[in-house]
C-alpha cells in the first residue's frame, strides 16, 4: 500500500473512532573480487540442490574456517524474476527454485560464511552457468570463491543459496529462517512484503480469512478478555511479553476488516490497544514471520481473528 494512501486515509480517522466508540456498549567464509558471469555462458541443466529435506537449517553462524561444503555448488541455469503473493518479486533459478541470501555474508566485498552443515541446509548456487533472464540485470551477477575453491554465484554482491526444504518450484520456506535468511530480490536486496494497511486480512490455507497487522503477522484474541460493555484485557504482565498488544490503528487504515466495533481502548496499565468488534487483539511472539499461526489454539484460549472479530476455530459456547 502506498504511503500516500496511508496519509490520505488518516484524515477521516478521528471522526471514525468517535463514531465507533459507542459500538461496544450498544452491542451485547572466503573473499574474491566479484565479477560478471553468465553473460555468454551456454544454458545448462539445473542440478540437484544436493541436500535432503531433513538437513538442518543452519540457523547458527556459518563457518569460514576452510571447512568443505557438503557438495559442490549446484548450477543456476537461466535466472528469472518470479512474483510471490506475499514477498513480491524474487529471483528463481532455471528450475523455478527460490534463491536466498544470508545476513552473515557480506556483499562489499563478496564473502560467504556458510560451509559444512550450513551448506547442506543451504546449498550454494554455482556461478559458472548462470544466465540473466528477463528482469535480471546481468551487471549485478558475479561470483565469489568459496573455501573449497568452487565459484558461487552472487547477485548484487550477495552470495546466492537455495534452501534444502524448498522441495518444489515456488516454495519460499526459507524466508526469514533464523532471522538471517531471506529470498533475494532482483537487485540483490531482501525480498519483502509490500507495505500493508494497519490491519488487513489474508487467506490462510488452514484457517481461512484471518486478520493480520501492518507487518503481515497473524492477529489473535484471548478468550479471557471482555468486549462489552467495554473492552477489558486480561493479558497483563508476563503475558504481554508473549502476546504483545496491537497498537491503535485508524479505522481508515484498514482493509477487509469489519468497521463496526473497530476501536482502541485504554488498558489498565495506561497503554492504548486496538480492538476488532470491540475485542482486544494481539500478536504472538512465537510467530517469527508473516504467515505463521503458531499461536492458534494455545492453551485453548488464544485464537486467530476473523474479519468480523470472531475467534477462528474456538469451541462454541
Amino acid at each position: 500500500m502506498k504511503t500516500s494512501w496511508r496519509s490520505a486515509s488518516l484524515v477521516a480517522s478521528a471522526a471514525a473512532v468517535l463514531a465507533l466508540t459507542t459500538a461496544c456498549g450498544q452491542d451485547g567464509g572466503s573473499t574474491a573480487n566479484s565479477q560478471n558471469v553468465g553473460a555468454t555462458a551456454a544454458p545448462g541443466d539445473v542440478g540437484s540442490i544436493g541436500a535432503g529435506a531433513g538437513a538442518g537449517d543452519g540457523l547458527g553462524t556459518g563457518t569460514d574456517d576452510g571447512q568443505q561444503s557438503a557438495s559442490p555448488p549446484a548450477s543456476a541455469g537461466k535466472l528469472s524474476v518470479s512474483e510471490d503473493a506475499e514477498l513480491g518479486e524474487l529471483v528463481t533459478d532455471g528450475s523455478g527454485r527460490t534463491l536466498y541470501r544470508f545476513d552473515q555474508d557480506t556483499a562489499q566485498p563478496p564473502k560467504t560464511t556458510c560451509d559444512g552443515d550450513c551448506a547442506t541446509a543451504w546449498p550454494p548456487v554455482a556461478a559458472d552457468d548462470a544466465i540473466a533472464g528477463e528482469g535480471i540485470d546481468k551487471a549485478l551477477l558475479g561470483e565469489v570463491t568459496r573455501a573449497d575453491g568452487t565459484k558461487q554465484l552472487t547477485i548484487g554482491g550477495w552470495p546466492a543459496y537455495r534452501y534444502a526444504k524448498d522441495t518444489a518450484a515456488g516454495d519460499v520456506k526459507g524466508q526469514g529462517v533464523g532471522g538471517k535468511w531471506y529470498a533475494l530480490a532482483p537487485d540483490g536486496k531482501k525480498a519483502k512484503a509490500a507495505d500493508l494497511p494497519g490491519l488487513s486480512t489474508r487467506n490462510d490455507p488452514e484457517l481461512g480469512e484471518i486478520v493480520v497487522d501492518k507487518n503481515g503477522m497473524t492477529v489473535y484474541r484471548f478468550m479471557k478478555d471482555e468486549a462489552w460493555p467495554e473492552p477489558v484485557s486480561a493479558c497483563t504482565g508476563a503475558c504481554l511479553e508473549k502476546w504483545p498488544a496491537v497498537a491503535p490503528v485508524a479505522a481508515a487504515d484498514t482493509k477487509g476488516v469489519q468497521k463496526k466495533g473497530l476501536m482502541s481502548f485504554t488498558r489498565s496499565d495506561g497503554a492504548k490497544q486496538q480492538t476488532v468488534d470491540c475485542w482486544p487483539i494481539y500478536t504472538f511472539a512465537g510467530d517469527k514471520k508473516p504467515g505463521d499461526t503458531n499461536g492458534q489454539g494455545v492453551g485453548g484460549t488464544w485464537y486467530a481473528v476473523a474479519p468480523d472479530g470472531k475467534p477462528v476455530g474456538a469451541p462454541e459456547k
